[in-house]
């Protein structure tokens, strides 16, 4: 915690050196300080944070899927070794089980990723803006081209939004067809006596 907490530090440090040399008005100063620098730094730690948890995860998944087999075979005629072999792979299953579906429920890879681009790219416009190269090389000066910066980082917001929004929205509907999909495998029978139920509790 104190690496990320001294990154995330140092990280506003080093921006704020940067952009406290550029000749940048008071307006312009708070926007890149409330929104452009607070935005980056969020996502820094949501993404460390995905990070770190999908790492655990998988790990926990792979180290107890590799040592599954082993107790597995592992053979013994001693009863008392018997049953902690057999408790072990019980408890051991159960928790590579519950990490391999929370990671696929919380998609933390996923996330991780998602927040990593977006902090590049966040970064990417800052260092261009500093240096008056890419969107602003035919800028002379940072006051010309700090309307562009602006709506670069907005665009930037704007399509972490869209993306992180609409993977919300597929996972959802994903689901919604899975439950779809459930129910049409039911008997007939039973899909029928349930539908009289509900037809006798209306009544």
């Amino acid at each position: 915690m104190a690496k990320k907490d001294s990154y995330q530090d140092e990280l506003k440090q080093e921006f704020n050196q940067l952009f406290d040399h550029l000749k940048l008005g008071e307006v312009q100063k708070h926007f890149w300080r409330a929104r452009w620098l607070d935005q980056l730094l969020w996502m820094e730690g949501k993404a460390n944070q995905a990070r770190d948890r999908y790492y655990f995860l998988r790990l926990t998944t792979i180290i107890g899927g590799v040592i599954l087999p082993a107790l597995i075979s592992f053979n013994t005629t001693n009863e008392k070794a018997k049953q902690v072999i057999f408790w072990s792979t019980f408890g051991i299953s159960q928790v590579v089980a519950m990490s391999a579906a929370i990671e696929e429920f919380f998609h933390y890879g996923e996330r991780w990723r998602h927040y990593r681009r977006t902090c590049e790219s966040l970064k990417t416009q800052a260092w261009q803006f500093s240096q008056l190269t890419g969107a602003y090389r035919s800028y002379t000066n940072h006051d010309e081209a700090f309307n562009v910066f602006a709506g670069q980082v907005e665009d930037i917001i704007q399509r972490d939004v869209e993306i992180y929004s609409t993977q919300v929205v597929q996972e959802k509907k994903t689901e919604g067809e899975k439950q779809e999909s459930f129910v049409r495998l039911l008997p007939k029978e039973s899909t029928n006596n349930e539908a009289q139920t509900t037809e006798k509790q209306e009544t």
